[in-house]
């Protein structure tokens, strides 16, 4: 059950990678998702569903009906979630695992009522980004032995190389020749202050400037003629972009962390309360550079990186360093010992 709603949709994605990765490693699973029906994916949703109004989060007389008729063995809660919910996973006999993004999902993971029904806590993000455990967190976890808590660092869809080439083709894009900007699903949020005419504002300075430019995301507006776009890339293409664009314009959200897990030179842009303090310690970290959610600076930054090879190189040989995990196999290794080849998984998608 990933948080789903109106805008964004980074839960959503690391859900269903998630859940392809379970159907591949054990095809005898069933997998069901959770969703707002609002969700801007909601045509493109490859799994059964439960459709609801809005956040699962908001409704749990329906996701506790669902638990019970469908008596799955293990439950995904990304970012969403009641403790009524839980309760009800636990007194079916279900494994439950919860992902937090975010600082007050990480807090809500925390809290001892929590931890006593929690099986696996997976961190989304990397240590260096959502931060190492506290002195409090671990001296829970020593108390009461439980959760496994893991960091997921990066999941990611891979593109292979012949797909690659394929999509390099197709969209008339030169390997290492052009700007890759991605506003992100979050752009269109109340606190997104702007952020998708600002991003599309900055794609056709580039553009203006005569580099080759993609965007990859909805469109607030229309387009310059000058500027290549697509709004539905999946995942997959999308990696294949990251990893072969010459500079990468992109917000601070789980994005970022991909771009960085593909090779990517990035511009990084806050476009949520969350991501600030994210793009700080990428930057601090030497491999991102920051820019403010402002059209002009942001293409400044981007033509600036296009144009200086050194700092690319240097961008990329930090981000490498980093050694982020595939979040795929971590999640696969930690839910190993729960399943078998009958699992039965309930998908639950932050709803937002």
């Amino acid at each position: 059950m990933p948080v789903s709603g109106r805008y964004g949709m980074g839960e959503y994605a690391r859900a269903t990678t998630l859940a392809r990765a379970i159907v591949r490693r054990w095809p005898g699973a069933q997998v069901h998702f959770v969703l707002s029906r609002a969700a801007p994916y909601a045509a493109a949703v490859s799994f059964p569903t439960t459709w609801l109004e809005s956040s699962a989060t908001f409704h749990s007389p329906e996701v506790i009906e669902l638990l019970r008729s469908y008596r799955p063995q293990l439950v995904v809660f990304d970012n969403a979630g009641r403790t009524a919910q839980l309760v009800a996973a636990r007194a079916l006999g279900a494994r439950i695992v919860f992902v937090s993004s975010r600082r007050r999902q990480r807090r809500r993971a925390f809290r001892l009522s929590w931890m006593r029904l929690i099986d696996e806590h997976w961190i989304a993000y990397p240590a260096l980004i959502a931060g190492a455990l506290s002195s409090l967190e671990r001296l829970k976890l020593r108390v009461l032995g439980r959760p496994n808590v893991r960091y997921l660092d990066v999941i990611l869809a891979r593109s292979t190389p012949e797909r690659s080439a394929v999509l390099l083709t197709e969209l008339k894009l030169e390997a290492q020749a052009f700007v890759l900007v991605v506003p992100g699903g979050g752009t269109g949020a109340r606190d997104a202050r702007g952020a998708l005419a600002q991003f599309e504002r900055a794609a056709e300075l580039l553009a203006a400037r005569g580099l080759p430019v993609f965007y990859a995301g909805s469109a607030a507006q229309s387009h310059s003629a000058v500027m290549r776009w697509r709004a539905d890339l999946p995942q997959s293409d999308l990696a294949a972009l990251l990893g072969h664009a010459r500079v990468v314009l992109v917000n601070g959200g789980s994005t970022l962390l991909q771009a960085l897990a593909c090779g990517a030179a990035c511009v990084t842009v806050p476009i949520a309360r969350d991501q600030p303090a994210r793009i700080r310690r990428c930057v601090a970290a030497g491999v991102a550079i920051a820019a403010p959610l402002t059209a002009e600076p942001m293409a400044q930054a981007a033509a600036e990186l296009y144009a200086d090879a050194a700092a690319r190189t240097g961008l990329t040989r930090r981000a490498a360093a980093l050694i982020l995990a595939d979040g795929i196999e971590v999640a696969l290794g930690a839910l190993a010992p729960y399943v078998d080849s009958t699992v039965e998984c309930v998908a639950h998608a932050p709803i937002g």
